[in-house]
């Protein structure tokens, strides 16, 4: 939609992946849309996932036992951040939509966007004690999941509804500050199947961005993600 903001979090060290191509395909065609499109390509900018005192610039608030969630809350109240947090932290304010590009890793996001999350979305900026999920800080924002597997869906379904995986990072990090979330967009398996097959699912992928802001977010509740 013309007009939009679009930030691409962006975690995969191959630019000619299956996750390349599809960062790749949203680029163009929210472009193609109108939409202005950021991407943080995470591998490329070196960035740094660990949470660690490089974070906060000039003093410490409490100098003699460090608590990461303190600091950064005081940081962000005084503007003392880190360059690199600041500058994400600016994307993700402008953007309309975050869409969060990533294979899985161990049930999980790759530890460079897990990292990612941990630093970005401090409190002050993504939420306060009494600012959370549907009152978060982010609350004018949508999000989207979409990621490869290296299993089938078969094979995900033994350990059950893979929609158990999505509760820590759709509902505990983006719904907690706030943000309305989109259905996921699952690729499973790509480099087992046919090329005829992962050309299906790139299109698909394309198809679903062309009416994607016409999508309704999920219901945010404990009865979508175990029902």
């Amino acid at each position: 939609m013309a007009g939009k903001k679009v930030l691409i979090v962006y975690a995969h060290q191959e630019p000619k992946s299956f996750n390349g191509s599809l960062l790749k395909i949203a680029v163009e065609e929210l472009t193609k849309q109108g939409c202005s499109v950021t991407v943080s390509d995470l591998y490329a900018m070196q960035f740094e996932p660990r949470a660690t005192r490089n974070d906060i610039v000039g003093h410490l608030h409490n100098s003699e036992a460090f608590n990461y969630g303190v600091e950064t809350w005081e940081a962000y109240k005084r503007g003392c951040l880190s360059k690199d947090l600041v500058e994400e932290q600016k994307k993700v304010r402008e953007a309309d939509l975050l869409i969060f590009q990533f294979p899985l890793f161990w049930f999980n996001m790759p530890a460079i966007l897990k990292g990612w999350m941990d630093r970005v979305l401090v409190r002050g900026f993504a939420y306060d004690l009494s600012k959370i999920y549907d009152g978060g800080l982010l609350q004018d924002k949508l999000s989207l999941f979409s990621f490869t597997t290296g299993g089938s869906k078969e094979k995900f379904a033994i350990g059950g509804d893979i929609r158990y995986l999505l509760w820590p990072m759709q509902h505990g990090i983006m719904h907690f500050c706030g943000v309305k979330v989109l259905e996921p967009h699952i690729c499973y398996a790509p480099e087992n199947v046919s090329e005829e097959k992962r050309k299906e699912m790139l299109a698909a992928w394309t198809q679903r961005l062309k009416t994607l802001w016409k999508e309704e977010p999920i219901n945010c509740s404990p009865e979508w993600y175990f029902k």
